[in-house]
């Protein structure tokens, strides 16, 4: 092995970079409206709505047609 080679397995030190913008902020709930404490742009829906059964077991909203065709 050469002396940077690494040893088989083993997992290259990695930096997670964050966007600028993926920051924790108050942001509002795609769902009521509301104002929650988000840890990132990726967290959108609030504690509240992911606590209901329609959000935990995936049931829509309405009854009307999906938009995917």
């Amino acid at each position: 092995m050469s002396g940077g080679a690494m040893a088989e397995g083993a997992m290259p030190y990695t930096v997670t970079v964050r966007a600028r913008r993926d920051v924790p902020q108050e942001r509002q709930c795609l769902r009521c409206e509301t104002l929650f404490w988000s840890e990132g742009f990726g967290e959108r829906i609030c504690r509240r709505r992911k606590g209901l059964n329609a959000w935990r077991n995936a049931v829509p909203d309405s009854s009307g047609s999906s938009r995917r065709r």
